[in-house]
């Protein structure tokens, strides 16, 4: 079953509760940036030349691969032109949605979880749990778009095809698959100073004080973090510090409580960087975090 290819967005905002299925082939398209979302994806590889980098890992897919992405993790394809048609399918999941969906003695949730131990972005399944993985995102579509959504039974059907999708894609990151990220002499050192950051991203930071407490020339340090990366290290720090800010909005915190935690030195610049990067203001969005709490599926 292969659905009809939709015309690729660069919008990084849901516009639906609950989820919202796409599926993509581009002959051309530009760079995308370096970007995080509010919420889960997941993402299943089908056609191209792509690496892929989350946060220090770098991923070299093949097709079938599958992605899983934390809302917290900021994301990049490199894509490379002259191999053929850029093909994907990619699931986005509302937070509270996946957690609703979830049970206490199963949480849907934990493939993600960047912080359980072996955890990895990408999963390469065996091929008949691959085919039934595309199967089931294949049916999602079809029950959630165009004259099918509207057949009787339409919901109960897409909700049983993310459940078990879901259900399947948390036993087999359970089972502590192999990892495929790319080998890089600089990684463990660009990993060190990711996680120097983020820990201490209230904190001043700059190149020169990263450079300095790991050890490493400016000029180096600058040219392994953008080219594992993908932007570069003040780029980095203050996504960083607008992913938590976003955080912090969205769970009700005011903007003028916000801008000190998160390691902006005024408001102004507070502001000036948030409503750069999402084209809203922190106030606008906190009223619409407000309006979004009250999502019940």
């Amino acid at each position: 079953m292969a659905g009809k290819a939709q015309n690729f967005t660069q919008r990084q905002h849901m516009l639906r509760p609950g989820y919202e299925i796409f599926r993509y082939c581009d002959s051309e398209l530009g760079e995308v940036s370096l970007h995080h979302h509010d919420f889960y994806e997941i993402y299943l590889f089908l056609n191209g030349s792509v690496e892929y980098s989350i946060e220090s890992r770098i991923y070299r897919l093949l097709p079938g691969d599958i992605l899983l992405i934390g809302p917290m993790e900021l994301h990049q394809p490199r894509i490379a032109k002259d191999h053929g048609p850029y093909e994907r399918m990619v699931l986005w999941l509302d937070k509270r949605y996946l957690e609703q969906l979830s049970t206490p003695q199963t949480s849907l949730t934990r493939c993600f979880d960047a912080s359980a131990p072996g955890h990895t972005n990408l999963l390469r399944l065996p091929p008949a749990q691959r085919a039934e993985s595309q199967t089931l995102m294949e049916r999602l579509a079809a029950e959630s778009e165009g004259a099918q959504a509207a057949a009787y039974g339409s919901d109960v059907v897409a909700r049983a095809c993310l459940l078990q999708l879901l259900a399947g894609l948390n036993r087999f990151a359970l089972a502590a698959p192999a990892r495929h990220e790319v080998e890089d002499k600089a990684g463990p050192v660009v990993a060190e100073v990711l996680h120097y950051i983020n820990e201490h991203y209230p904190d001043e930071l700059s190149l020169d004080l990263l450079s300095a407490k790991f050890f490493i020339s400016k000029y180096h340090l600058s040219h392994e973090f953008h080219r594992l990366v993908g932007t570069s290290v003040y780029r980095y720090i203050i996504q960083k510090r607008l992913v938590i800010a976003k955080q912090m909005l969205a769970n009700g915190v005011a903007p003028t409580d916000v801008y000190g935690h998160c390691g902006f030195g005024d408001y102004a610049n507070f502001y000036r960087a948030f409503k750069a990067e999402y084209h809203i203001s922190p106030k606008q969005f906190l009223g619409r975090a407000g309006n979004e709490n009250t999502f019940g599926g």
